[in-house]
C-alpha cells in the first residue's frame, strides 16, 4: 500500500484507506459482519430458489426489476452532473460547430480560388 498514488479525479477505495480498513471500532466491525451475513443469507435463498428442480414459477429479483424499470424510464432517473453536461456538450454541441467550421472554411477556400482563377473545375459548361 505504500506505493499507491491517488488518482486526481477518483477517491481512494475503502480497502486501501488505512483509517477505514484498520481502525474500525467494534460496533463498525459488527455492523459490517451483520451486513455481510444478510447478503450471504439473501444469496443463499436466491440460489436455493434458482436451483430448485421442482420450480414452476419465475423468480422475482427486486433489484433486477428496479434496474429494468429505471432503464425503461431514463428521464425520470437522470441526474444532471458535470460529467453528463460535458458529455452532452461534446456529443451535441461541439460537432455542430466543427461541421460549420469545416464547411465554411472549404467554401471560403473555393471562393478565393474562383476569384483568383486557380480552381480547376471538373465539369465546365462554357467550354
Amino acid at each position: 500500500m505504500a506505493d499507491y498514488r491517488e488518482a486526481p479525479l477518483a477517491t481512494r477505495p475503502k480497502t486501501l484507506d488505512p483509517n477505514e480498513y484498520f481502525n474500525l471500532s467494534p460496533d463498525q466491525r459488527r455492523a459490517e459482519e451483520d451486513r455481510a451475513a444478510l447478503r450471504a443469507n439473501l444469496k443463499r435463498q436466491y440460489q436455493t430458489q434458482l436451483n430448485n428442480p421442482l420450480r414452476k414459477e419465475l423468480i422475482e429479483d427486486p433489484a433486477l426489476t428496479r434496474w429494468v424499470y429505471a432503464r425503461a424510464n431514463p428521464y425520470l432517473y437522470f441526474k444532471p452532473s458535470y460529467k453528463t453536461s460535458l458529455l452532452g456538450a461534446m456529443f451535441g454541441v461541439v460537432p455542430l460547430f466543427v461541421l460549420y467550421y469545416v464547411f465554411k472554411t472549404d467554401r471560403n477556400r473555393k471562393e478565393e480560388q474562383i476569384k483568383a482563377g486557380t480552381l480547376a473545375r471538373k465539369f465546365s459548361l462554357s467550354s
